[in-house]
């Protein structure tokens, strides 16, 4: 393969878009447990922190509701006669000639579902007719090169293509896999060794060489953050993975701690990485593999050292918690900057867990009231990753006898991350909710949109962010923000002289201020540093008030060097828009209708259908959605625009 094309497809990969403004604080939060000599001492014998019953445990697992039992089994049965795919050459080639990732996840995402269903169903059940079965999933898996996905192939010295024997590399598929196959090993070892010892063994030495090995000898992979000063969430998701494997797997003592103290320094770079505020720059969406996974990273870590590595009174790590809550609108939606859909399924059981150990009982009731809305009260605990799943299920009466309740937050800013919203009343879906964000265009998953904003009323969108269609190579490559819903245009904000926003850590809001009373919210940021120099901007401040149970209002107040090419103010609707000539736009919504008032004499609108095919932003957006753009009818160096949307 061309060098030249290694080097482009290298900047392709997910942590090129983590490049951070901001190196963190060097807190060092693990270091006092992976620097104690004590280590080894706290962590208990192999196997000896696992809280599940054994397989051969039957009254145990029993004990769990019939019902649920039962789904276990429905499920596993689908996978009866599952023929494991293989997944050949061209479909990791794919990824190279077309920019296709789905074409090799598909079988990848199946292998996985059946594995992780046919072991749960086993586990309920207990009478060994899904054991073939788990052989023939952990067989063929032995027997595959490489765990991971086609589009994280860059990781290897030579490239996207095919996966190289020589050259192992730990990806977030590899590390899943991984601990899948651990877990699997761990219950059904006995049996396994009934039907022939080759099969324990074979796992133990494919985890080895693909995971264990790589990960002791190797300190350069990105998402291990020592040699970078960004990470993003395939920090504690892969060394969250990692973990699970060395725990379950390494018998070698010394290997064994040394192992589990590189992992404690490599997570210490991505809590280095936060905020004190604890906000999450992927947005919600990614908070179950960064946020989310760093709690349960820490809660093995706690189990493992029968408690004696906690950091769960720490402000940070409560922060880092609490941020799916602050950024909850109504169900099923969430503020969803960055790459996220609008509509998302969170999890609900490490909602409550994180909750529990930080004390926080706003977060552990907002765990039940997610669950109750998954329907864990009919047993509909849905399949998923094996340890995941059950500790889903070992939670179930515990969050059931929670009461549930939303985290309708009045307002929160975090002052570091800068994202804020706001809703009328607290405690109600009712009214008028809004978010804005300053930021800078570099974030991970960065979309260029700083000081956007989405508008929701009575719980249901209005003003939104489109979010992110399906993957593919150009998602994570130089060409990223070719794709329009990267674009600043296509967020609420302005185009200026024919400008949109630029990425890179020097594009930013600045000068973001905040402020909160019984009766107004408002945020305002300088957004002209977002843009490049063509555009001709002196300073262009985005203003947002809320008066509560009235309107809310958009401002923009600008001074310019040039007036050359379209300058336009772009808002995207869910809402059926329709305009008239007195400067109102009626926009009808799910169970309401709005007014959006503009100066008719200063601006002219016009209106884009956006019809949605991709199957991701499908999900968020099925009745596709609107822009708006409203031209100046005159060139003009400086002004004020104002845009009022109320009852």
């Amino acid at each position: 393969m061309n060098l030249g094309y290694v080097k482009v497809l290298l900047l392709s990969t997910l942590f090129a878009l983590a490049q951070s403004v901001h190196a963190g604080a060097n807190r060092g939060l693990l270091k006092q447990f992976y620097k104690n000599p004590k280590l080894a001492d706290w962590i208990l014998p192999q196997n000896k922190w696992v809280t599940y019953p054994d397989y051969a445990d039957r009254e145990a697992w029993n004990k769990l509701p019939s019902d649920l039992r039962q789904s276990f089994v429905r499920q596993a049965e689908t996978y009866a006669d599952f023929n494991w795919p293989s997944i050949p050459a061209t479909s990791y080639l794919d990824f190279v000639r077309t920019g296709n990732r789905e074409v090799m996840q598909v079988p990848h995402r199946a292998r996985r579902k059946a594995l992780d269903a046919l072991v749960l169903g086993e586990l309920a059940e207990g009478e060994g007719r899904f054991i073939d079965q788990i052989v023939n999933g952990v067989w063929a898996y032995c027997e595959q090169t490489y765990w991971g996905l086609s589009a994280h192939l860059t990781m290897q010295r030579k490239g996207a293509g095919l996966p190289d024997p020589d050259e192992p590399t730990i990806d977030l598929g590899v590390g899943s896999t991984g601990a899948s196959l651990a877990w699997t090993h761990y219950f059904f070892k006995e049996e396994f060794d009934k039907i022939n010892p080759l099969i324990n063994e074979r796992i133990k030495k494919e985890i080895t060489d693909k995971i264990l090995v790589p990960f002791y000898t190797r300190s350069d992979f990105q998402w291990m953050g020592f040699d970078t000063e960004f990470v993003n969430n395939w920090n504690p998701w892969c060394n969250y993975n990692v973990l699970n494997c060395i725990l379950l797997i390494e018998e070698d003592k010394k290997k064994r701690i040394s192992g589990i103290g590189k992992v404690m320094r490599s997570v210490d770079e991505f809590i280095n990485y936060y905020h004190d505020d604890g906000g999450c720059e992927e947005g919600p969406a990614y908070w179950g593999h960064a946020g989310g996974k760093l709690f349960e990273l820490l809660d093995i870590l706690y189990k493992a050292s029968g408690g004696e590595i906690s950091l769960f009174h720490h402000e940070l790590i409560k922060n880092i918690g609490r941020y799916i809550y602050r950024a909850y609108i109504a169900h099923p939606y969430f503020i969803n900057f960055a790459d996220a859909n609008a509509r998302i399924h969170t999890r609900s059981g490490v909602i409550y867990n994180y909750g529990k150990r930080i004390k926080d009982m706003d977060m552990m009731a907002f765990g039940a009231f997610l669950a109750r809305e998954y329907g864990w009260d009919d047993y509909k605990i849905p399949v998923g990753k094996i340890e995941t799943t059950l500790n889903n299920v070992f939670l179930l009466d515990e969050v059931l006898e929670c009461a549930p309740k939303e985290p309708l937050l009045s307002h929160f800013w975090l002052a570091d991350t800068e994202i804020m919203g706001a809703r009328d009343r607290t405690g109600s879906t009712d009214g008028f909710y809004f978010a804005a964000k300053g930021g800078y265009n570099k974030e991970s998953h960065n979309h260029n949109d700083a000081g956007s904003f989405i508008l929701y009323y009575n719980g249901k969108p209005c003003i939104v962010d489109v979010g992110v269609g399906t993957y593919t190579k150009k998602t994570f490559g130089p060409e990223r923000y070719d794709i329009w819903t990267m674009q600043s245009q296509y967020h609420n904000l302005p185009r200026i002289n024919g400008c949109d926003q630029k990425d890179g850590k020097d594009f930013k809001a600045t000068d973001c201020q905040f402020s909160a009373s019984s009766k107004t919210v408002n945020f305002s940021a300088e957004i002209a540093t977002a843009y490049p120099p063509e555009a001709g901007i002196k300073t262009w401040r985005r203003s947002y008030r809320l008066k509560k149970g009235k309107s809310f209002k958009i401002s923009d107040t600008f001074q310019l060097t040039k007036s050359k090419g379209e300058t336009s103010i772009n808002f995207l609707t869910v809402c059926r828009a329709d305009i008239d000539t007195s400067g109102k736009i009626k926009l009808s919504g799910a169970d309401f209708t709005l007014w959006l008032e503009y100066d008719s004499s200063a601006m002219l609108v016009s209106k884009e259908s956006i019809d949605i095919q991709d199957s991701r932003l499908k999900r968020s957006w099925p009745n596709g959605l609107t822009r708006l753009v409203f031209s100046f009818n005159k060139p003009k160096l400086s002004g004020e625009n104002n845009f009022v949307i109320s009852l």
